[in-house]
């Protein structure tokens, strides 16, 4: 019976050859440009395929942008449930709004499983105006406030507040100052027509505020702070040069503080700290206290790894304690809160902060695991998924067209509808779906489906270590850590050979084309072309190489050299403190976020993969280390892009 299992597999979930990947891709380009004669054609010829429905899904929402439902309302019923049935009736959702056809929007929203910022918009819209619900509004108030940019949708409920007086001049500036905070000042300037009269002349001086923020301060008329517009662009001027340069901010901003209001310069104050922090500044404490009780999340989460930094740990307890209860309770600040009560004396409070995280396959679960004095291992690995339970997930419609359209061109639809079709499984159904993804080679399928099981678990799979044999060679040769490696590809590309990032890294390990081009030469690969990049075996001997390097400049230090590989070795080095510091305090220091959650990932995957390579418990303290002062090997380091 076990020799039938791929052939089933195979059968189920392998598209016809050639023909409809290649009548797929004329019908993506046909949609492209713009040649409904063609997708029509292609639409008609491919009704009976898999990736019919997607052609016919593109011909609809062609039809939708030419203000025409003809044929939605049949697809919406043969596709009910499915992924292109809820990507269809999103699109119509959004057809009947901007047509404020509001008794059809309402008839159709309550089955959307997913709806997006434009088409809960479009909702509040249709209570508020067919069915003269208020509290429409009340929900729309909060999107005010947000740092995003609101969708079309939003802009009449938006304007409605403002008329209402539901938003009013100061929650208008608070809305600037988000958008300044975020890059976004074309957004803040298009809110400068709602402000007075007198106001609204001056959103010209937010450009100047924004984009010199130096000048500006220091050409401010002495009766500048008399009103409201002067205070606020001021404020924006502050908050733009503490990014840049923190303590010459914190010096102008002291010389006009006291013409603001106590809750302006709290706002200044956690600006300029926030910014203090994120350059690992010693002033940091002092200025986030001159800022009071009154920051963002982000900035108490600053301030409390500002005083972790310094091991400061009665501190950080206050700091934690007077974070908000959803950030307080977040998985780094329940391990911190427990190494503080540890510290000071608390034991049995600290156990019980591990505890809450203990057993977690993640950064602070296995540190917690450690600190209650158990070694991290893998878990007892579920029995496989018998042939049956694959057939039948195989043969599920829904996994059968995202299989086909992962092995085109348009992978991103294809992991999206892969994952709307693991929705509701049991741990043995995504145990089998996981299986049918390693055995088709869509590894990053595999590993992303066996990570949802909650009871019954296979590591093997969640921690896939495809191309091993070639990948240990290469890591035998350089005196790598194949485990590490493994830990650092499953991060950077989930095994997919072809995948490209939006900065244009490359393959396995995400190799950059300078980057890649510099290694080529430096260990004289023979025949390199940028074209190879994607290879497997050129990939990975690319990378391996460099990774190398890079752990040799930065005192061979696992923890740096995988915040090296993502941020650059120059930003690695910067980030190391005067003083010796613990390895996890270093990589919950990381200014940018996405380094941050990376380093954790690769260190925590890199356990895994131990765990499963050499079939005995692990440390992740010990890989973790100790990061020695700032300054340390750096006269020997070499220059690497």
């Amino acid at each position: 019976m076990a020799l039938l299992v791929p052939l089933l597999v195979s059968a189920a979930v392998r598209p016809a050859a050639g023909t409809d990947e290649a009548q797929f891709a004329a019908a993506r380009d046909a949609v492209r440009g713009g040649d409904r004669v063609r997708l029509a054609k292609i639409t008609e010829a491919m009704r009976d395929s898999p990736l019919g429905a997607w052609v016919e899904y593109w011909q609809l929402k062609q039809r939708l942008d030419d203000n025409s439902s003809a044929g939605v309302g049949e697809f919406l019923q043969r596709e009910n449930g499915s992924y292109l049935g809820e990507r269809m009736r999103a699109d119509y959702l959004k057809y009947l709004g901007r047509h404020q056809d509001w008794q059809g929007f309402q008839k159709e929203y309550p089955p959307l499983v997913q709806a997006d910022q434009e088409i809960v918009c479009y909702g509040l819209q249709a209570r508020l105006l067919s069915q003269r619900d208020d509290s429409a509004l009340d929900e729309a108030r909060p999107m005010w406030f947000s740092a995003v940019d609101l969708a079309d949708a939003c802009t009449p409920l938006m304007e409605r507040l403002i008329s209402d007086k539901r938003i009013d001049a100061d929650d208008l500036w608070q809305r600037i100052r988000r958008l300044t905070e975020n890059k976004k000042v074309a957004a803040a300037r298009q809110l400068f027509r709602y402000l007075p009269e007198a106001s609204a002349r001056e959103a010209r001086s937010l450009d100047a505020a924004f984009e010199h923020p130096v000048h500006y301060l220091t050409r401010l008329p002495a009766h500048f702070a008399d009103r409201q517009v002067n205070r606020e662009l001021a404020l924006i001027a502050v908050q733009r040069m503490a990014r840049s340069d923190p303590a010459p901010a914190a010096t102008l901003w002291g010389g006009i503080e006291k013409q603001f209001s106590e809750a302006d310069r709290a706002y200044a104050w956690g600006q300029i700290a926030w910014q203090a922090a994120l350059h690992h500044l010693p002033e940091a404490r002092r200025w986030f206290d001159l800022a009071g009780g009154r920051l963002s999340l982000e900035q108490r989460a600053w301030q409390a790894r500002a005083v972790l930094r310094d091991q400061d740990w009665n501190k950080l307890l206050e700091v934690i304690a007077a974070m908000p209860r959803e950030l307080a309770d977040a998985t780094e600040w329940t391990y911190w809160r427990g190494r503080a009560l540890a510290a000071t004396g608390h034991g049995d409070d600290a156990a019980a902060c591990y505890v809450k995280l203990a057993g977690q396959p993640n950064f602070y679960g296995n540190l917690a695991d450690e600190e209650l004095g158990r070694s991290i291992a893998v878990p007892t690995k579920a029995v496989p998924p018998t042939a049956d339970e694959i057939a039948q997930v195989a043969a599920l419609p829904g996994l059968q067209r995202a299989m086909a359209v992962l092995r085109t061109d348009n992978r991103i639809e294809g992991v999206r509808e892969w994952v709307w079709n693991l929705r509701g499984m049991s741990d043995r159904q995504l145990l089998a779906a996981a299986e049918i993804a390693r055995r088709s080679d869509f590894f990053d399928r595999a590993i992303n489906t066996a990570d949802r099981t909650l009871v019954e678990h296979d590591y093997a799979l969640r921690y896939l270590a495809p191309f091993r044999s070639e990948v240990e060679a290469k890591t035998s040769d350089l005196g790598l850590d194949s485990a590490w490696v493994y830990g650092l590809m499953r991060q950077e590309s989930r095994f997919v050979m072809d995948a490209r990032s939006a900065v244009g890294a490359k393959g396995l390990m995400q190799l950059m084309p300078a980057t890649a081009r510099w290694v080529a030469r430096k260990i004289g690969l023979e025949g390199y072309h940028p074209q190879r990049v994607s290879e497997m075996d050129t990939n990975v001997t690319l990378g391996t190489s460099y990774l190398k390097m890079v752990l040799d400049s930065l005192d061979k230090q696992p923890l740096l050299a995988s915040a090296a590989y993502n941020a650059g070795p120059g930003r690695a080095r910067q980030w190391r403190a005067e003083r010796a510091l613990e390895g996890a305090i270093y990589a919950e220091t990381i200014p940018f976020a996405e380094t941050r959650d990376y380093v954790k990932r690769v260190m925590s995957n890199a356990v895994y993969y131990a765990a499963l390579f050499e079939g005995k418990p692990q440390s992740l303290k010990s890989r973790l280390g100790t990061v020695r002062p700032r300054g340390f090997g750096d006269a020997v380091a070499e220059d690497l892009p």
